[in-house]
C-alpha cells in the first residue's frame, strides 16, 4: 500500500456494521499489510503494532493538545453559543501537555491513589449487592441497563460529588462529548449539536459550584473548587472542562469494560467456570478482559517534529492515532492473542494508555470491574446472553461497548 493514498483497509470502516461486532479481524489485517499507514479517510496515520503504539504514547515529541474545531463554517448565531464549550473542552488534561498537564493531574490523581480507591472497596461492594439484590432469578435483564451502566455512574458521582440521581441527564452529555471525542469528520450539525450538550453539561457543573460557595463538602468537586481558587490556579475552564472529562470518562469507560468483558465471558463459557472456581483470581481477570476488548480502542497525538516510524516519514503538525486495541492483540507481544485466558500472567496491555496520559481512573476502574465480575461469578451458574440478536454494540475508532447485553439470570 502507499503511505499517502487511502488504504484499502481504513481504520473508519471500524465504526462500519461491517466491523463492528469484532474489529480485531481488521486490525490484524493493518497490522500485516501496513503496520503504519495513512488513512486518508481519517486525515492521520494510523499504528498497530505494539511497539510503535508504545514508543508514540511515551514520546515526548508527539502533543496531545489535538482537540481543535474550525468553527468557520458553523452559522453565525451559533459561533458565540458554541465558544465556552470548545475553550473548557481545551483544558481537559486529555488535550495538554506539561506544564499544565503536570499541574491539573497533580490535582486530581489524590483522588484516585490505590489507597485512596482501595478505602472505597466496602462501598462498591454494597453497591453491587444492592443491583444483583434486584435481578430476579431466572428472568432476563439488560446487563448494561441494570448493572453496568448504574454502577460506576453512582461511583463516580459520589466520588465527585454530584446527585447520583442525574444520571439520566449524564448519559445523554456524556454521549454528546464522546461523539466529539470520535470525530474524524464530524458534520457541521453534529458538531453544533455535539457541543450544545457540553455546553449543557458545564452549566449543570456551573450550578452545583455554586452551590458550594454556600455549602462546601468534602469531596472531588470541593477540592478542584478549591484549587481554582488558590495558589494553584486552576482557570474556570479548567474546572469546568475537567469536571465534565471526570464525570463522563469515570461512568462510561467502566460500562464498557463490564459489558464487553460479560459478553467476552458468555462466549468463553470455559473460562466464566474458571472465574467461578477461583474468584480470589478477579484482579488477573480483569487485567485479560481489559486486554482481550477494552472500552478505549485507541487515541491520538499530533507530531511536533518530523520522525520516522517504521518505513514511514512523519510530518510534523500531522495526527497519528495509536490503535490500543490493535496493540492488545499483537501476536509480537501476547501469546495467541484472540485467545481469551484469564489466568494470563504476562500482560502488559495498552488499554489504559501509557505515558504521562496513562488513564488517572485506572486503579478505580479496575477495582469496580473486579467486584463486579466476582459477585457475578458467584451470583450466577453461567454466563448466558438471552437474545443474541438483541446485543446491540456502538463502536468507533476510539471507544468500543455495548449499547444492550440482555442476558439470563440463572
Amino acid at each position: 500500500m502507499s503511505s499517502q493514498n487511502a488504504s484499502s483497509l481504513s481504520l473508519v470502516e471500524v465504526m462500519q456494521t461491517r466491523y463492528q461486532e469484532n474489529p480485531y479481524p481488521l486490525y490484524h489485517q493493518l497490522r500485516e499489510h501496513d503496520p503504519v499507514y495513512w488513512d486518508e479517510a481519517a486525515h492521520s496515520w494510523v499504528l498497530t503494532r505494539y511497539k510503535d503504539v508504545l514508543s508514540a504514547l511515551r514520546d515526548p515529541h508527539f502533543t496531545a493538545a489535538r482537540f481543535a474545531f474550525d468553527t468557520s463554517g458553523f452559522p453565525a448565531e451559533f459561533q458565540q453559543a458554541i465558544e465556552p464549550p470548545i475553550r473548557a473542552l481545551t483544558r481537559q488534561m486529555l488535550f495538554l501537555d506539561p506544564p499544565d498537564h503536570t499541574r491539573l493531574r497533580g490535582l486530581v490523581s489524590k483522588a484516585f491513589t490505590p489507597r485512596v480507591v482501595e478505602a472505597i472497596r466496602p462501598h462498591i461492594q454494597q453497591l453491587v449487592d444492592q443491583l444483583l439484590d434486584t435481578m430476579q432469578t431466572g428472568g432476563h435483564i439488560d446487563l448494561i441497563e441494570h448493572f453496568a451502566y448504574p454502577l460506576p455512574a453512582i461511583v463516580i458521582a459520589e466520588l465527585l460529588g454530584v446527585p447520583p440521581e442525574d444520571r439520566e441527564r449524564f448519559i445523554i452529555w456524556s454521549g454528546d462529548f464522546g461523539a466529539l471525542l470520535e470525530a474524524t469528520d464530524i458534520s457541521a450539525d453534529d458538531a453544533i449539536r455535539g457541543l450544545y450538550g457540553v455546553n449543557e453539561f458545564i452549566q449543570y457543573f456551573r450550578h452545583l459550584i455554586a452551590q458550594r460557595a454556600q455549602a462546601p463538602r468534602e469531596d472531588l468537586l470541593q477540592a478542584l473548587i478549591n484549587a481554582h481558587e488558590g495558589r494553584d490556579k486552576l482557570s474556570e475552564d479548567e474546572l469546568l472542562g475537567n469536571c465534565v472529562l471526570l464525570l463522563a470518562a469515570g461512568h462510561g469507560t467502566t460500562t464498557h469494560l463490564i459489558g464487553n468483558g460479560f459478553l467476552a465471558l458468555a462466549r468463553h463459557p470455559e473460562q466464566f467456570a474458571w472465574l467461578k472456581a477461583h474468584p480470589e483470581q478477579a484482579p488477573l481477570a480483569i487485567m485479560e478482559l481489559l486486554r482481550y476488548d477494552g472500552p478505549v480502542q485507541a487515541t491520538s497525538r499530533v507530531a511536533t517534529a518530523d520522525m520516522q516510524i517504521g518505513d514511514k516519514h512523519i510530518t510534523a503538525g500531522q495526527n497519528v492515532i495509536m490503535c490500543l486495541g490493535a496493540a492488545s492483540h499483537d501476536p509480537e507481544q501476547f501469546y495467541n492473542p484472540d485467545n481469551l485466558h484469564l489466568d494470563r500472567k504476562e500482560n502488559h496491555h495498552l488499554a489504559f494508555g501509557q505515558g504521562i496520559h496513562y488513564c488517572l481512573g485506572a486503579p478505580l476502574a479496575r477495582l469496580e470491574a473486579e467486584i463486579a465480575f466476582a459477585s457475578l461469578a458467584r451470583r450466577l451458574s453461567q454466563a448466558e446472553i438471552a437474545d443474541e440478536q438483541a446485543v446491540q454494540w456502538f463502536s468507533g475508532i476510539v471507544f468500543r461497548g455495548l449499547g444492550k447485553l440482555p442476558i439470563v439470570l440463572a
